[in-house]
């Protein structure tokens, strides 16, 4: 099977259930969230801070369409829909999984969003964000996995049942 990747909001489980995902299947894990942290030697909300959106984007964009790996759950930052480039990449080396979780358990689950890194327009709200981002989900998702609740075990267990993985 190829790589499994991740998309979705801000608090969707990507990183979360895809570290338990990967172990129950055998694979590895990337976040490609720390990957940026790496590169630019500071956390995601730093590198807003200090360097502004518009170099956030283009290290984001520049590091989901490098990542080569093989029989790994890569968990992508919530923005990386917006750039076609990196997606084309990703789409080109795994199975495209989309984490939907509905709008009211995102926010319970968010809560500071200045500490997370969240590419956004300080001016757009979080259902601007969402309502932005969810059609670019559902054009580069392969797949769609509907999560609900916070049982990490039942929301990895529904992402294997959409790839079709026995458990």
């Amino acid at each position: 099977m190829k790589n499994i990747i991740l998309i979705g909001m801000p608090g969707s489980g990507k990183s979360t259930v895809g570290v338990l995902l990967a172990k129950l299947i055998g694979y590895k894990f990337i976040d490609s969230d720390f990957l940026i942290q790496d590169a630019a030697d500071k956390k995601l909300y730093e590198i807003i801070r200090d360097d502004g959106i518009d170099a956030f984007a283009r290290l984001e964009n520049k590091i989901n369409s490098e990542i080569i790996a093989e029989k790994t759950v890569i968990a992508t930052g919530g923005s990386v829909v917006y750039y076609p480039e990196a997606m084309k990449h990703l789409k080109s080396i795994g199975t495209v999984v989309f984490l939907y979780v509905q709008k009211e358990e995102l926010k319970k689950r968010i809560g500071d969003f200045s500490k997370r890194g969240v590419l956004m327009n300080p001016d757009k709200s979080f259902d601007d964000l969402y309502k932005e981002r969810m059609p670019l989900y559902t054009n580069y998702a392969d797949i769609t996995a509907f999560l609900d609740g916070n049982d990490l075990l039942e929301n990895a267990k529904k992402i294997m049942k959409v790839l079709g993985i026995n458990d």
